[in-house]
Order: structure tokens, then C-alpha cells, then sequence
């Protein structure tokens, strides 16, 4: 039995595919295969490329580009009347001004995922927030990057003091902060008119346990 199948799986009885086997958690898992050659081409401040020659299960060998890129942290921000906060910003390489969350980089050293949210929540939307709860965590295209996300659930809010705010540069500079009603945020998610992947997991599951849904 190959490791993909896992022990204790068995065929569909209909269609291709495996069942889980009885009792296995459902999740992503660990895994590496043997690297026989790797190279950097590119490296910056902001992203590095990596192009490795990758050995597979039966002795062949793939040729992969990893995006190598600092892991992230968002914020789904609501206040007391159901609504929840949304950064419309420009996004050059789509060529889109897109609706976002409040977002940013792990890029300062030592920082919890946690600290650096509450710092690009004061940086972007000029807040603060009393209550914080982990609500997601996704890969933002794992064919080519190794970028983590990990998304908050922000409340209890106040406004920086004005001489506390951070001054914000290029497209940071022309962004618009917008309220609305979360059940309004999550139709643009569901008809296409929100599309940044950030938003739309972390406007999804900030639905999901607004109405009694939890983690596991």
C-alpha cells in the first residue's frame, strides 16, 4: 500500500478515490521528498526563488520553483453591530483594486503571529482590539510558495490616538477602509466579487463561527 493510501483505506466503492479509513483525522501531514539538486536564481528582501531538482517516490525526478516568501498574518475585524472592516487596495500585479483584510508579513524578528497582527491592525486600519481568536490558517498557493497565513478574529475595539498612527506609503497610502455587514461581506465572497484568498477564508470561517461553528 503506497503512503497516500494510508492504512486501512480502502477503494470507493463507485468511484476512483480512497475512504478514509475508520477513526483517521482528516488534515494536511508532513512530508518531504529528497532534494538531489537546488539553486537560488533570485533573492531580495521580499522574496527569494528557489529552483530544486526533486526526487519522487519511484526514483524520478521533478523539476519544482519555490517561491520562498516571509509567512503572514490577517485580520477579520468586527464591531459590536455585525459589521466587519474591509481594505479596498490596489494590486498591481492583477491590475485589480481588490477588497481585502487587514494584512501583513511576519518580518520582524521574534514576533508571534498574534503581536504582529495587533501591530499591522494599528498600521492599517488604525485600531486596537481587547479580544483576539485564532480563526484559520491556509497556504496562499502552495504550487509555488511556501507562504503560511494565519488569520485572526479581532473585537472589543478602539482608535489609535491620532499622534500614534503610522503613516502609510505607496499603495498603502491610496487604501479605503470600508464597514459592512458581514452577511453582505460573505455574498460578495460567494458571487465572485471578493476574490483575495486571505478575505475570502477569513470572511468564511469568521461566518461559520459567528453562527456556532468552532475548532477542533
Amino acid at each position: 500500500m503506497s503512503a497516500a493510501a494510508g492504512p486501512g483505506r480502502t477503494s470507493h466503492p463507485e468511484l476512483p478515490g480512497l475512504l478514509l479509513s475508520a477513526g483517521e483525522r482528516l488534515g494536511d501531514r508532513a512530508e518531504s521528498w529528497p532534494v538531489r539538486a537546488s539553486t537560488t536564481p533570485y533573492a531580495s528582501s521580499f522574496v527569494d526563488v528557489v529552483l530544486d531538482e526533486v526526487e519522487t517516490p519511484e526514483g524520478g525526478a521533478l523539476h519544482r520553483t519555490t517561491v520562498r516568501h516571509d509567512d503572514a498574518v490577517g485580520i477579520v475585524v468586527s464591531d459590536d453591530h455585525g459589521r466587519v472592516l474591509l481594505l479596498e487596495q490596489y494590486r498591481h500585479p492583477v491590475r485589480h483594486r481588490l477588497v481585502e483584510l487587514p494584512a501583513g508579513l511576519l518580518d520582524v524578528a521574534g514576533e508571534s503571529p498574534r503581536d504582529a497582527a495587533a501591530r499591522e491592525l494599528a498600521e492599517e486600519a488604525d485600531l486596537v482590539a481587547s479580544s483576539w481568536e485564532p480563526l484559520v490558517t491556509l497556504r496562499s498557493s502552495p504550487g509555488f510558495t511556501d507562504e503560511r497565513v494565519e488569520v485572526f478574529w479581532a473585537r472589543g475595539l478602539e482608535a489609535v490616538s491620532d499622534d500614534a498612527r503610522t503613516e502609510r506609503l505607496d499603495e498603502e497610502a491610496d487604501m479605503t477602509a470600508v464597514w459592512v455587514p458581514l452577511d453582505d461581506a460573505v455574498a460578495a465572497v460567494l458571487d465572485g466579487r471578493i476574490t483575495n484568498a486571505l478575505a475570502v477564508a477569513g470572511l468564511l470561517a469568521c461566518f461559520a463561527r459567528a453562527r456556532g461553528g468552532g475548532r477542533a
